[in-house]
C-alpha cells in the first residue's frame, strides 16, 4: 500500500509529466508536498522506484518516468490488496515524452589548449544540454591554454568531444601524443606525419611521426560558464 505522501507524490510527478513532459525537480516536489527538505523527496522517490511506479531514465536530470498508478486510481475493480496495480493509462492526447534534455558526460579533466598536459583522468560529470550532442558516445573536458583561441575555444572552457579514433584532416581533435599526454589541436596530415596545429599566431605546429599520435575524439561542442 502507498502512503498518502507517496500517491501525492506520484500524482504530482504525472501531471506535470501530462502538462509538459518535463519532470519536476526536487525542489518543486519539496514544496508541492510541503516537506523540509529534499532528502524527503529522495526517500519517496526511492520507495516509488522499488515498487515499480516510476523509473529514473539513466545518464539524465531531472528525468522520471511514471510506469504504473495504484488500482484504486484508474477505473478497475479493486481487490482485497491495495497495493495491486495496472499499467498507466495514456489520455485521449497522445502523452509527450520524458524531457531528456540534460545529459551528464564524463568530465575526464584538463586538456591543454598550448602544450600537451596529462588528461582523460578524474571520475566527475558535467550536465550538458542533449542538443549540443550528436549520436554517439561523448566525454567532456575543460580546456587549458591560450593555442586554440582563434578557433573560439578559450580558457576555462569545456570541450564536448565525441568519441573516435579516427578524423579528417582539419578537424578539431583530441589527440593523445606517445601514449602520455592529450591535446586539442586540428589535425593534419603531411608527408606521412602527424602535424597538430594551434589556432593562435604565438604557437608553432607541433609534428610527430604517425605511430606516435592516437585521434581519441573529435571536437562535438563548448560549454562556457560566466562566473
Amino acid at each position: 500500500m502507498l502512503t498518502a505522501k507517496q500517491r501525492e507524490l506520484l500524482q504530482f510527478i504525472t501531471v506535470r509529466l501530462e502538462e509538459n513532459g518535463i519532470s519536476p525537480s526536487f525542489e518543486e516536489m519539496k514544496e508541492a508536498l510541503d516537506l523540509k527538505s529534499k532528502s524527503g523527496v529522495h526517500r519517496l522517490i526511492s520507495a516509488l522506484e522499488e515498487r515499480g511506479f516510476i523509473r529514473r531514465l539513466p545518464n539524465r536530470a531531472r528525468a522520471l518516468e511514471v510506469i504504473r498508478q495504484p488500482e484504486d486510481s484508474v477505473a478497475a475493480p479493486r481487490s482485497k490488496s491495495n497495493d495491486n496495480v495496472v499499467p498507466l493509462r495514456a489520455p485521449a492526447a497522445s502523452r509527450p515524452e520524458p524531457a531528456n534534455d540534460i545529459v551528464e558526460l564524463p568530465l575526464h579533466g584538463r586538456i591543454a589548449a598550448g602544450m600537451p598536459i596529462e588528461a582523460l583522468e578524474g571520475q566527475s560529470t558535467l550536465p550538458v544540454p542533449a542538443a549540443l550532442l550528436g549520436p554517439g558516445e561523448h566525454y567532456a573536458l575543460e580546456v587549458s591554454g591560450d593555442s586554440m583561441i582563434e578557433a573560439g575555444i578559450f580558457d576555462g572552457d569545456f570541450a564536448l568531444v565525441k568519441r573516435t579514433d579516427v578524423a579528417r584532416d582539419g578537424e578539431i581533435v583530441v589527440a593523445l601524443v606517445r601514449d602520455e599526454e592529450a591535446t586539442l589541436k586540428y589535425l593534419r596530415r603531411q608527408d606521412g606525419m602527424i602535424r597538430l596545429d594551434p589556432a593562435n599566431g604565438a604557437y608553432e605546429p607541433q609534428v610527430y611521426r604517425a605511430g606516435e599520435v592516437k585521434v581519441q575524439g573529435k571536437l562535438a561542442g563548448l560549454l562556457r560558464r560566466y562566473h
